[in-house]
C-alpha cells in the first residue's frame, strides 16, 4: 500500500486534485482510498467526492484534533483490513500541518509492504500574494515543509507571471520539486504529475498484501524520530489552527418545505453566498479562506464557494445521491476573524435569506456533534474502487 498526503492552504484545490487523482489510479486498475479530514462537524468535502460515483464510509468514533494518532491509526487499520486499497491518500484540513499526518504514518510500523510517498502541498498561485499578506508565517511553514510543491490554478494566472511564481516559491523551498498544475489538467500534464508522486505506479499490484498492524519493538532507522506521546500531537495539531489565525465555522440545515427547483437553489445559494461573504468582508475586507455551501434539491445539488475577498462566487452543480432530502450545508473559514463574530454573520446571513424567501429550516442533531461538540475536525472514508 502507498500512501500520499495531500495538503494546501484552504481554497487551494486540494479535493479536485485528490477526485482527478482518484479517477487516475481507479482507471488504471488500483484500488484507492481516501480520508478526508474537515474543519468543523459539518463534512462538505466528503460530500463532494461522494458525488463523484464513489463509494464512501464515515468514521464518527474519533476526532483527529483530539487524538490524532489513536484516531489515524484506527482509520488506517481499519482501510487496511476492510478494503485492503492499493493506495491510500489523506486529505488533511487546509488550516493543518500536513507533515504532522505524514510523520504519524511513518511512525506506524505498519510493515514494509506500506511505504510513504514524498509530501505533497498545493498552493494556490493565483492567490499566491494574498495568502503572503494575509497568512504568511502559515503558508510559509506549509511551503517549507512540502517534498513535492503543486502552483496549482496556474489557468488563472497570466502566463508571463508563472516562473516568477515558480521562482519564488523555488526559493521558499529549494528541496521541493516544482509541479505546475490546474484542476483543469487530466492529461499529459497530470500523468506527469503522477509520475512525480509514484514513481513506480505501474509496479503497485492491483492487489496489496495484508498490512501488518501488531505492536512490535522494530529498530528504529538511523534519524528516525521517536514516538510523541498522543497530548504532545493534539496540541500540535491544535496549534496549527490557532497558527493559522483562521476563524471557522460550519452549520447543516434541513429544509422542511422542499421540492426546490435547481434554477431557485441557484438563486438561493447565490443570495445566500453573497450575503455571507458581504458580512465577511466587514470583518477583514481582505480575507483568504473558504466559504462553500451546497444546496441538495433531493435530485441536483448545487455548490457556491469563494476563497478570497476580491473573488465572485464559482458555482457549480452535481447530481444528487439517490435517495437525497432537501438539505444545505455551509463550512466558512476566514483569516483573521474570529470564530464567534463568522458563526453570527453565518446564522444571521441564513435566517435573512430563509425569511425573506419563506424558506423554513432547521438544524438536525447528529450523534457525533452531540458526543463531540467541541471537536474540530471529521474524519471520513472514501473508497474508490476500479470501474470495470
Amino acid at each position: 500500500m502507498q500512501v500520499i498526503v495531500v495538503g494546501g492552504f484552504l481554497g487551494s484545490g486540494k479535493t479536485t486534485t485528490i477526485i482527478n487523482m482518484g479517477k487516475y489510479l481507479s482507471g488504471r486498475g488500483k484500488k484507492v482510498a481516501i480520508i478526508v479530514n474537515e474543519i468543523g462537524e459539518i463534512g462538505i468535502d466528503g460530500d463532494v467526492i461522494k458525488r463523484f460515483g464513489f463509494d464512501t464510509k464515515e468514521i464518527t468514533s474519533g476526532c483527529i484534533c483530539c487524538s490524532l494518532k489513536v484516531g489515524l491509526r484506527t482509520t488506517v487499520t481499519l482501510l487496511a483490513k476492510e478494503y485492503k486499497p492499493d493506495i491510500l491518500m489523506i486529505e488533511p484540513t487546509g488550516i493543518a500541518f500536513p507533515h504532522i499526518i505524514r510523520d504519524e504514518i511513518e511512525l506506524m510500523n505498519l510493515g514494509e509492504k506500506v511505504k510513504i510517498a514524498p509530501l505533497v502541498t498545493l498552493i494556490d498561485g493565483s492567490r499566491f500574494k494574498y495568502l503572503m499578506k494575509e497568512v504568511k508565517d502559515f503558508a510559509m511553514r506549509q511551503i517549507i515543509d512540502a517534498e513535492i510543491m503543486v502552483i496549482n490554478k496556474v489557468d488563472l494566472i497570466e502566463p508571463i507571471r508563472i516562473p516568477i511564481l515558480e521562482a519564488s516559491v523555488q526559493q521558499l523551498n529549494p528541496k521541493a520539486r516544482i509541479v505546475l498544475l490546474s484542476g483543469k489538467d487530466t492529461g499529459e500534464k497530470f500523468e506527469n504529475f503522477m509520475r512525480i508522486v509514484l514513481p513506480d505506479i505501474e509496479e503497485i499490484p492491483e492487489k496489496t498484501p495484508k498490512v501488518t498492524t501488531e505492536e512490535k519493538p522494530e529498530e528504529k532507522p538511523e534519524g528516525k524520530t521517536e514516538e510523541k506521546p498522543e497530548h504532545i500531537i493534539s496540541r500540535e495539531t491544535e496549534n496549527s489552527i490557532e497558527a493559522s489565525g483562521v476563524g471557522s465555522y460550519s452549520a447543516e440545515f434541513a429544509v422542511e418545505n422542499g421540492n426546490l427547483s435547481t434554477e431557485a437553489a441557484r438563486e438561493i445559494t447565490t443570495e445566500l453566498m453573497n450575503t455571507i461573504k458581504e458580512k465577511a468582508l466587514k470583518l477583514n475586507p481582505e480575507f483568504v479562506g473558504h466559504i462553500k455551501l451546497f444546496l441538495d434539491t433531493g435530485s441536483e445539488t448545487v455548490k457556491q464557494s469563494v476563497t478570497a475577498y476580491y473573488e465572485e462566487p464559482q458555482e457549480e452543480i452535481i447530481k444528487s445521491q439517490e435517495g437525497a432530502v432537501p438539505a444545505f450545508k455551509i463550512l466558512s473559514a476566514v483569516s483573521n476573524v474570529d470564530k464567534a463574530a463568522l458563526k453570527d454573520a453565518v446564522d444571521s446571513s441564513v435566517q435573512e435569506v430563509c425569511e425573506k424567501r419563506e424558506i423554513r429550516v432547521h438544524k438536525p442533531e447528529h450523534g457525533h456533534e452531540q458526543e463531540h461538540k467541541e471537536h474540530r475536525h471529521v474524519q471520513k472514508i472514501i473508497n474508490f474502487s476500479s470501474k470495470k
